[in-house]
């Protein structure tokens, strides 16, 4: 299953399998934030503003039964939907108060097995304890059926014996570590081989065991991921029928768990009506207007491109494609802006400029660099602008003077660095252009048939930033195109709801897919 950036869009009927989805960093502490939005809005939206009890007839319990269903619903579509996606270690950072609590405590607890060995008699207590975890760790990486193994394994780290021994003072520390790293060598992943040899050439005993249990961390981390790579494509068969069950036992479990999703579509089917109800002044429209619930539908996912993540809370039946959705309206930001250079540039020095194709790509370049990460808070994006007039200034110089021709003059120069600088105001008309081209197109490729196999042409303007949109583009389509499979007959149930209108109703049963 292609799950990368390649150009390659899946239409609303296509099966999941084909579907190819934006790569994305994904980590359980990300996982965890979606699910807490997700449960934190339920319980404010279900309560009234004034009041600070829970919502009558919401038990914890179901709360935390809630919570667990949309922790699995997420780690499954993360799995299904992100190729890339593996579980990593959490590293505290050193610095960091818990860091520096974790390195004392673990160093204190070293400290003590040290002396413990050091002493005379030497004291066994601490090390056959770490022998026996680390028994149960090395049983837990055994597929079942590797019987000789595991024999082998208990009948080595038999605790018991250890434990005979160390009352004689003749228990093998040295062997029993070279043993487990042979073991060890025995189960890991290649990419492990060389802790193991590193481990292998360690002669402090503590040391070693201090070492021992790392690389342990790092071959159970390493297996969960060879499950997560094996279980993918069974999830991605069931994802719709799996993610729409669980997402029903949410439902279930919490009250006015789509109030979100409800205002997301009431607020296009409104923009519908309000422009479809507009006649010409002195005109009466003779029937009602008739509405298209995937018109309406199309319109509430284009308004994700335009979405303020950090404030406004995502519809509930989106919550899994968030982080997606924000880095990819993110990037979608940064090629407007790009666009909209071009646009400029071309308007004020095209006629001088040309001839001269290598020059929009050295630009486009240097605008890129310099607009990246721009929708940080602490991006200033009037001098990254302003940096980008200077830029283009000097290269559409040093473009002239290696061509023969006179360079720019100054009022031409403070010209095109005033304009690029007024790009940063919201009202900018460049900026309102390129945006509502931008919307076209992906609307474009959300009414694609499922028989169309080619991408529509993009919008005028468009065209320095055409690769990067149309795989942005893909992969907005399969974002969406998913979500309406999964979420086609809870979104018809919200419209039947909203319209009470049999017309639409049927409609919306025939528009939206249910399965």
């Amino acid at each position: 299953m292609p799950l990368n950036d390649e150009k390659q869009c899946v239409n609303e009927q296509s099966d999941v399998e084909s579907s190819p989805f934006s790569e994305s960093m994904a980590s359980l502490s990300d996982l965890e934030c979606s699910r807490q939005s997700f449960t934190s809005d339920f319980s404010s939206k279900s309560s009234s503003p004034d009041s600070t009890s829970p919502p009558s007839g919401v038990m914890f319990d179901d709360v935390m039964a809630a919570a667990k269903s949309l922790s699995d619903m997420t780690l499954a579509h993360e799995i299904a939907v992100n190729e890339n996606f593996q579980l990593k270690q959490n590293a505290v950072p050193e610095n960091s108060l818990p860091g520096q609590v974790k390195r004392v405590v673990h160093q204190a607890f070293w400290d003590v097995v040290k002396a413990d060995l050091s002493a005379e008699p030497p004291q066994y207590e601490y090390a056959i304890r770490l022998f026996e975890e680390i028994r149960e760790i090395l049983l837990s990486f055994l597929a079942p059926g590797a019987n000789s193994l595991h024999n082998q394994i208990c009948e080595v780290l038999d605790i018991d014996l250890i434990r005979q021994q160390a009352e004689h003072n003749a228990v093998d520390i040295q062997g029993l570590a070279n043993y487990v790293i042979t073991t060890m060598g025995k189960m890991c992943a290649p990419v492990r081989d060389e802790d193991i040899r590193e481990l292998k050439a360690t002669t402090n005993i503590v040391e070693m065991l201090r070492q021992i249990f790392r690389v342990l961390d790092l071959m159970r981390m390493d297996m969960t991921n060879f499950v997560i790579r094996t279980v993918r494509p069974h999830i991605q068969n069931h994802l719709v029928e799996y993610e729409r069950n669980k997402f029903q036992e949410i439902l279930e479990g919490t009250p006015n768990a789509l109030s979100q999703t409800t205002e997301w579509l009431k607020e296009s089917i409104d923009e519908e009506f309000l422009s479809e109800t507009a006649v010409a002044p002195g005109t009466e429209q003779s029937s009602p207007p008739s509405l298209s619930p995937l018109l309406v539908l199309n319109n509430c996912y284009l308004k994700l491109l335009r979405w303020d993540y950090q404030t406004k809370v995502l519809p509930e039946t989106l919550v899994t494609d968030g982080a997606r959705l924000q880095e990819l309206t993110e990037k979608l930001n940064q090629l407007r802006t790009i666009a909209c250079l071009s646009l400029v540039t071309n308007n004020m020095v095209g006629a001088v400029t040309e001839g001269l194709p290598e020059l929009a790509n050295r630009l486009k370049r240097i605008s890129a660099v310099l607009l990246e990460g721009m929708n940080k808070e602490t991006f200033n994006l009037k001098e990254a602008l302003d940096s980008i007039g200077v830029q283009t200034c000097a290269e559409v110089n040093k473009a002239l003077e290696e061509r023969g021709s006179p360079t720019l003059n100054a009022e031409v120069q403070a010209n095109l660095i005033g304009q690029f600088s007024s790009l940063e105001k919201k009202d900018n008309p460049v900026c309102t252009l390129m945006d509502k081209r931008i919307q076209v197109y992906m609307r474009s490729l959300l009414c694609l048939s499922s028989t169309h196999k080619s991408l529509p042409p993009v919008p005028l303007g468009l065209d320095v930033i055409q690769q990067e949109l149309e795989v942005l583009g893909c992969q907005f389509t399969n974002i969406v195109n998913l979500n309406k499979q999964v979420y086609g007959p809870i979104y018809a149930n919200i419209f039947r709801k909203l319209l009470l209108r049999d017309e639409a109703v049927g409609k919306m049963d025939a528009s939206l897919p249910t399965n």
